[in-house]
């Protein structure tokens, strides 16, 4: 197709983000009169899902410390739950299990999740979590669990299947994606404005009243086209300004496929489980040679998945020490021959498997030895940056915690139309100069 000259919505990003907030945003205008989906065009470099929303994991939870980040979720998995079979949403649950420097963060999730009516149980008790885990798994073995936190909605989606149905559902509201469009820059209007007049691809212009960029690790570049600070001030919880802090940090997320029937992993009744989640500071062994891994905490998670035709999962990410500005995002993903997840990733997670439950001892030799891993693109809080700049520019800043956010895309979309949401409010960009930050838990991931 060729690129139109004009869109009033100019939307960068093929990934959950940016095909949500297309779809919901064609779904207000015909409801209200205000136009269609005709008026909304996708741009992206290569294609639906072709980026970080493409390779996800999947996992969709309200395990958060941060009550914003509980309320917020929990909209996301009602949004999930509205078409369940379009989006491949598998809702098994979700289970956090914990060792005991952890216990009171999550029972504080739990009696706040409570209040927000999301269904859970609490099990406390290194004797009592056994006993509950072991009704589910009768080979469940892990050591130094003081608590289960047991999500009874989320689960998973499968995730390039789950971004075909959100594009087919955008698509029947008519709206167009570009795909092998990158977009290079952004043009202002004339005068005093430093609104978004026209946004500068590789294959022309489109003039635009409103741009959208849900662009996940890339998050940086786009940034940088908009002309906002490499680096901002922060105000810390004590009141102390912290001047000149990187806007972006980059964490390496290991994740991998044990490939086996993924019936392996079915419940007592024979039921699909919910995702596993553990944090434990129980010492970690390899089973290749008995080798002490950690003795600290660390923290793994699994499903079964027949997308990925095995047990997929991942661990505790890694901070990239390569300078934000510096760092080479593409080629993206299991593509790159340096963000991919390394041999001691694979030694450690089927060690972590076999540590939990009996059914993992001795199957190393299963692990996928395909390449699989990527990038994130965090903030200096490691929390969603959710916002509008130079007057008509909103960005979904995600900080990895993207996929699961299917909702943000409906919320941005009524803020659009004008409607400001409660919900999105504790990820404006103003939180860091006014030190509004989000809570810090005790668990191993940047991201709770």
């Amino acid at each position: 197709m060729t690129l139109p000259e004009y869109a009033p919505y100019v939307i960068v990003g093929a990934g959950v983000h940016g095909l949500s907030t297309a779809y919901h945003l064609a779904v207000l205008l015909r409801e209200r009169g205000l136009g269609s989906g005709k008026d909304i065009v996708i741009l992206d470099k290569g294609d639906v899902g072709s980026g970080a929303s493409g390779i996800a994991c999947g996992v969709v939870r309200n395990n958060y410390f941060q009550p914003a980040m509980r309320e917020l979720m929990a909209h996301s998995v009602a949004v999930w739950e509205e078409d369940a079979e379009t989006y491949s949403y598998h809702p098994v649950g979700y289970m956090q299990i914990s060792a005991e420097s952890m216990h009171a963060d999550v029972a504080s999730i739990y009696d706040q999740q409570k209040a927000i009516g999301y269904e859970s149980s609490f099990i406390e008790g290194e004797r009592d979590s056994a006993r509950y885990m072991q009704s589910i798994f009768s080979d469940w073995q892990a050591q130094g669990v003081t608590s289960v936190l047991h999500e009874k909605k989320g689960g998973y989606a499968n995730n390039m299947l789950a971004m075909q149905g959100l594009w087919k559902k955008a698509q029947s509201e008519g709206v167009r994606l570009f795909g092998g469009t990158t977009v290079t820059g952004f043009r202002s209007a004339s005068g005093n404005s430093s609104a978004i007049s026209t946004v500068l691809t590789d294959r022309g212009e489109i003039g635009c009243e409103q741009v959208v960029i849900g662009a996940g690790p890339w998050v940086r570049d786009f940034w940088s086209m908009l002309e906002l600070p490499p680096t901002i001030e922060v105000r810390g919880g004590d009141g102390t300004l912290h001047r000149d802090v990187p806007m972006w940090k980059f964490w390496q997320l290991e994740e991998g496929v044990l490939a086996v029937d993924p019936d392996i992993q079915k419940t007592n009744d024979g039921n699909m489980p919910p995702v596993i989640h553990i944090d434990t500071d129980a010492p970690l062994h390899s089973i290749v040679d008995g080798s002490l891994i950690t003795d600290e905490l660390w923290g793994i998670y699994y499903k079964p998945d027949f997308n990925f035709n095995g047990i997929q999962g991942g661990a505790m990410p890694y901070e990239v020490t390569t300078p934000a500005e510096e760092l080479a995002i593409d080629p993206y993903g299991p593509a790159s021959p340096e963000w991919i997840s390394s041999p001691d990733f694979a030694v450690m997670w089927v060690s972590a498997l076999a540590h939990c439950q009996k059914r993992f001892e001795g199957r190393m030799a299963d692990y996928h030895k395909e390449p699989s891993g990527g990038v994130g693109c965090f903030t200096p809080d490691s929390f969603p940056v959710i916002d509008v700049f130079r007057e008509n520019a909103w960005v979904i800043a995600d900080s990895n915690h993207g996929y699961k956010m299917i909702g943000v895309g409906k919320l941005l979309a009524q803020e659009i139309l004008g409607e400001k949401s409660r919900l999105l409010e504790p990820f404006r960009f103003a939180r860091y100069a006014e030190g509004k930050l989000h809570p810090v838990s005790n668990s191993p991931y940047p991201w709770s």
